[in-house]
Protein backbone atom coordinates (compact mmCIF):
# COMPACT_ATOMS: atom_id res chain seq x y z
CA UNK A 1 0.00 0.00 0.00
CA UNK A 2 1.56 3.15 -1.02
CA UNK A 3 0.92 6.14 1.85
CA UNK A 4 4.17 8.36 1.05
CA UNK A 5 4.99 10.61 -1.37
CA UNK A 6 7.97 10.11 -3.77
CA UNK A 7 11.10 8.67 -1.79
CA UNK A 8 13.34 10.99 -3.50
CA UNK A 9 11.51 13.40 -1.29
CA UNK A 10 12.20 12.25 1.57
CA UNK A 11 16.29 12.54 1.37
CA UNK A 12 16.25 15.85 0.57
CA UNK A 13 14.68 16.93 4.09
CA UNK A 14 16.93 16.67 7.27
CA UNK A 15 16.39 13.07 9.33
CA UNK A 16 14.18 14.76 11.80
CA UNK A 17 11.89 16.14 9.34
CA UNK A 18 11.71 12.83 7.58
CA UNK A 19 10.95 10.93 10.91
CA UNK A 20 7.96 13.60 11.62
CA UNK A 21 6.50 12.92 7.88
CA UNK A 22 6.92 9.48 8.16
CA UNK A 23 4.95 9.02 11.55
CA UNK A 24 2.15 11.39 10.51
CA UNK A 25 1.61 9.48 7.05
CA UNK A 26 1.29 6.44 9.20
CA UNK A 27 -0.47 8.02 12.25
CA UNK A 28 -2.89 8.90 9.73
CA UNK A 29 -3.09 5.59 7.86
CA UNK A 30 -3.64 3.67 11.06
CA UNK A 31 -6.36 5.94 12.22
CA UNK A 32 -8.11 6.51 8.67
CA UNK A 33 -8.01 2.32 8.91
CA UNK A 34 -5.46 1.37 6.00
CA UNK A 35 -3.46 -0.40 8.88
CA UNK A 36 -5.62 -2.89 11.42
CA UNK A 37 -4.85 -5.21 13.83
CA UNK A 38 -6.72 -7.54 10.91
CA UNK A 39 -4.20 -6.15 8.06
CA UNK A 40 -1.23 -5.76 9.72
CA UNK A 41 1.29 -3.17 9.69
CA UNK A 42 4.00 -3.10 7.01
CA UNK A 43 7.46 -4.90 7.89
CA UNK A 44 10.62 -2.03 8.49
CA UNK A 45 12.32 -3.41 5.55
CA UNK A 46 8.90 -1.93 3.32
CA UNK A 47 8.83 1.00 4.97
CA UNK A 48 12.59 1.79 4.56
CA UNK A 49 12.25 1.21 1.21
CA UNK A 50 8.75 3.26 1.22
CA UNK A 51 10.28 6.01 2.19
CA UNK A 52 14.21 6.37 1.12
CA UNK A 53 14.50 6.28 4.93
CA UNK A 54 17.31 4.78 7.33
CA UNK A 55 16.07 1.89 9.83
CA UNK A 56 16.98 4.51 12.57
CA UNK A 57 14.92 6.83 11.16
CA UNK A 58 11.78 4.34 10.48
CA UNK A 59 12.44 3.40 14.08
CA UNK A 60 12.17 6.56 15.56
CA UNK A 61 8.31 6.90 14.03
CA UNK A 62 7.12 4.03 14.79
CA UNK A 63 8.78 4.50 18.34
CA UNK A 64 6.44 8.44 18.24
CA UNK A 65 3.48 6.42 17.33
CA UNK A 66 3.44 3.92 20.09
CA UNK A 67 3.94 6.71 22.49
CA UNK A 68 0.97 7.98 20.97
CA UNK A 69 -1.09 4.45 21.72
CA UNK A 70 -1.11 3.31 18.26
CA UNK A 71 1.15 0.77 18.01
CA UNK A 72 2.50 -1.74 19.97
CA UNK A 73 6.25 -3.99 19.28
CA UNK A 74 5.23 -7.83 20.50
CA UNK A 75 7.32 -10.33 20.24
CA UNK A 76 7.53 -13.06 17.38
CA UNK A 77 4.61 -10.65 16.43
CA UNK A 78 6.54 -7.75 14.89
CA UNK A 79 4.58 -4.28 15.61
CA UNK A 80 0.94 -4.35 15.49
CA UNK A 81 -1.91 -1.85 15.12
CA UNK A 82 -3.21 -1.20 18.83
CA UNK A 83 -7.40 -0.86 19.21
CA UNK A 84 -8.51 2.74 19.20
CA UNK A 85 -9.30 2.37 22.87
CA UNK A 86 -5.48 2.40 23.66
CA UNK A 87 -4.94 5.54 21.25
CA UNK A 88 -3.78 8.80 23.44
CA UNK A 89 -7.36 10.79 22.18
CA UNK A 90 -5.36 14.20 24.36
CA UNK A 91 -2.85 13.80 21.80
CA UNK A 92 -3.57 16.78 19.25
CA UNK A 93 -1.79 14.57 16.62
CA UNK A 94 -4.20 11.67 17.24
CA UNK A 95 -7.32 14.05 17.79
CA UNK A 96 -6.11 15.54 13.85
CA UNK A 97 -6.40 12.26 12.65
CA UNK A 98 -9.45 11.20 13.82
CA UNK A 99 -10.85 14.27 12.19
CA UNK A 100 -9.56 13.47 9.10
CA UNK A 101 -11.74 10.16 8.87
CA UNK A 102 -15.13 10.20 8.04
CA UNK A 103 -16.98 13.09 9.49
CA UNK A 104 -18.42 12.11 13.26
CA UNK A 105 -20.13 14.32 15.13
CA UNK A 106 -20.40 12.05 17.97
CA UNK A 107 -16.33 13.21 18.39
CA UNK A 108 -17.25 16.86 17.95
CA UNK A 109 -19.86 16.33 20.51
CA UNK A 110 -17.86 14.97 23.23
CA UNK A 111 -14.61 17.31 22.68
CA UNK A 112 -17.28 20.04 23.09
CA UNK A 113 -18.21 18.47 26.38
CA UNK A 114 -14.97 18.68 27.43
CA UNK A 115 -14.54 22.15 26.74
CA UNK A 116 -17.18 22.87 29.00
CA UNK A 117 -15.11 21.16 31.58
CA UNK A 118 -12.17 23.47 30.82
CA UNK A 119 -12.89 26.48 29.33
CA UNK A 120 -15.60 28.34 31.34
CA UNK A 121 -13.01 27.68 34.45
CA UNK A 122 -10.12 29.00 32.19
CA UNK A 123 -11.82 32.54 31.45
CA UNK A 124 -12.48 32.58 35.32
CA UNK A 125 -9.05 32.13 36.09
CA UNK A 126 -8.18 34.63 33.54
CA UNK A 127 -10.35 37.27 35.12
CA UNK A 128 -8.66 36.23 38.53
CA UNK A 129 -5.28 36.32 37.98
CA UNK A 130 -4.58 37.14 33.80
CA UNK A 131 -1.44 39.30 33.30
CA UNK A 132 -1.30 42.40 31.22
CA UNK A 133 -0.20 41.51 29.07
CA UNK A 134 -2.40 38.51 28.84
CA UNK A 135 -5.24 40.43 29.06
CA UNK A 136 -3.86 42.38 25.92
CA UNK A 137 -3.70 38.93 24.06
CA UNK A 138 -7.52 38.96 24.84
CA UNK A 139 -8.46 41.74 23.69
CA UNK A 140 -6.63 42.08 20.27
CA UNK A 141 -8.15 38.24 19.40
CA UNK A 142 -11.89 40.16 20.39
CA UNK A 143 -10.90 43.02 17.99
CA UNK A 144 -10.11 40.40 15.23
CA UNK A 145 -13.04 39.24 15.57
CA UNK A 146 -14.91 42.17 14.79
CA UNK A 147 -12.79 42.81 12.59
CA UNK A 148 -13.52 39.63 10.55
CA UNK A 149 -16.87 40.57 10.76
CA UNK A 150 -16.25 43.70 8.39
CA UNK A 151 -14.02 41.09 6.06
CA UNK A 152 -10.44 42.64 7.00
CA UNK A 153 -9.29 39.49 9.42
CA UNK A 154 -10.18 35.53 8.76
CA UNK A 155 -13.04 34.99 11.41
CA UNK A 156 -12.26 31.23 11.81
CA UNK A 157 -8.00 32.22 13.25
CA UNK A 158 -9.37 35.17 15.13
CA UNK A 159 -12.20 32.47 16.98
CA UNK A 160 -9.52 30.41 17.67
CA UNK A 161 -7.10 33.24 18.80
CA UNK A 162 -9.79 34.12 21.56
CA UNK A 163 -10.06 31.02 22.74
CA UNK A 164 -6.30 30.00 22.81
CA UNK A 165 -5.47 33.45 24.20
CA UNK A 166 -8.39 32.71 27.26
CA UNK A 167 -7.05 29.32 27.98
CA UNK A 168 -3.30 30.77 28.37
CA UNK A 169 -4.20 33.43 30.62
CA UNK A 170 -5.39 30.84 32.99
CA UNK A 171 -1.77 30.23 33.71
CA UNK A 172 -3.14 27.15 34.84
CA UNK A 173 0.17 24.34 33.42
CA UNK A 174 -2.20 21.62 32.75
CA UNK A 175 -5.07 23.98 30.82
CA UNK A 176 -2.63 25.49 28.83
CA UNK A 177 -1.50 21.83 27.40
CA UNK A 178 -5.16 21.73 26.38
CA UNK A 179 -4.00 24.15 23.60
CA UNK A 180 -3.59 22.79 21.07
CA UNK A 181 -5.80 19.99 21.28
CA UNK A 182 -8.34 22.37 21.58
CA UNK A 183 -6.74 24.41 18.30
CA UNK A 184 -7.22 21.21 16.56
CA UNK A 185 -10.27 20.69 16.87
CA UNK A 186 -11.35 23.77 16.83
CA UNK A 187 -10.55 24.15 13.11
CA UNK A 188 -13.55 21.68 12.40
CA UNK A 189 -15.72 21.91 15.02
CA UNK A 190 -16.49 26.20 14.30
CA UNK A 191 -17.07 25.51 10.98
CA UNK A 192 -19.80 22.55 11.70
CA UNK A 193 -21.31 24.97 14.34
CA UNK A 194 -21.47 28.10 12.27
CA UNK A 195 -23.35 25.72 9.24
CA UNK A 196 -25.80 24.58 11.96
CA UNK A 197 -26.33 27.95 13.51
CA UNK A 198 -26.53 29.57 9.62
CA UNK A 199 -24.18 31.94 10.08
CA UNK A 200 -20.73 32.41 7.91
CA UNK A 201 -18.79 33.11 11.81
CA UNK A 202 -19.14 33.86 15.41
CA UNK A 203 -20.69 36.37 17.10
CA UNK A 204 -18.26 38.56 18.21
CA UNK A 205 -20.12 40.11 20.47
CA UNK A 206 -20.62 37.33 22.36
CA UNK A 207 -16.99 37.06 22.66
CA UNK A 208 -16.86 40.43 23.57
CA UNK A 209 -18.81 39.79 26.62
CA UNK A 210 -16.61 37.34 27.86
CA UNK A 211 -13.65 39.74 27.19
CA UNK A 212 -14.75 42.26 29.31
CA UNK A 213 -15.92 40.00 32.27
CA UNK A 214 -12.28 38.87 32.42
CA UNK A 215 -10.93 42.75 31.74
CA UNK A 216 -13.36 43.48 35.07
CA UNK A 217 -11.57 40.37 36.61
CA UNK A 218 -15.56 39.30 37.42
CA UNK A 219 -14.57 35.53 37.08
CA UNK A 220 -18.08 34.10 38.04
CA UNK A 221 -19.41 36.29 35.08
CA UNK A 222 -16.51 35.24 32.91
CA UNK A 223 -17.15 31.85 33.84
CA UNK A 224 -20.70 31.86 33.33
CA UNK A 225 -21.00 33.75 30.14
CA UNK A 226 -17.90 31.45 28.50
CA UNK A 227 -19.90 28.33 29.75
CA UNK A 228 -23.07 29.99 27.54
CA UNK A 229 -20.61 30.25 24.79
CA UNK A 230 -19.35 27.08 24.02
CA UNK A 231 -23.18 25.66 25.46
CA UNK A 232 -24.77 26.90 22.28
CA UNK A 233 -22.45 25.29 20.30
CA UNK A 234 -22.83 22.14 22.33
CA UNK A 235 -26.84 22.06 21.18
CA UNK A 236 -25.80 22.81 17.65
CA UNK A 237 -24.29 19.69 17.67
CA UNK A 238 -26.38 17.67 19.95
CA UNK A 239 -29.62 19.07 17.57
CA UNK A 240 -27.61 18.24 14.39
CA UNK A 241 -26.64 14.65 15.76
CA UNK A 242 -30.17 14.46 16.83
CA UNK A 243 -29.82 14.07 20.44
CA UNK A 244 -31.42 15.05 23.76
CA UNK A 245 -30.28 18.16 25.24
CA UNK A 246 -28.15 17.43 28.28
CA UNK A 247 -28.49 18.84 31.59
CA UNK A 248 -26.12 22.25 32.63
CA UNK A 249 -24.37 21.37 35.61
Amino acid sequence: MDISSKPSAAREDGSGNITRRIANDLGRAIVTEQFTAVTGFPFEAQLCEQYGASRPVVREAVKMLTAKGLLRARQRAGTVVQPEDNWNLLDPDVLKWLLEREFSIDLLTAFTEMRMAIEPRAAGLAADGATGAQRSAIGHATDRMFSAEQGDDDPLEADIAFHRAVIEASNNRFMRQFTELSEATLRFSIRRTNEYAGVSRASATDHKRVASAIMKGDALAASALMSKLIEGALNLLLQAGKHPAKPSF
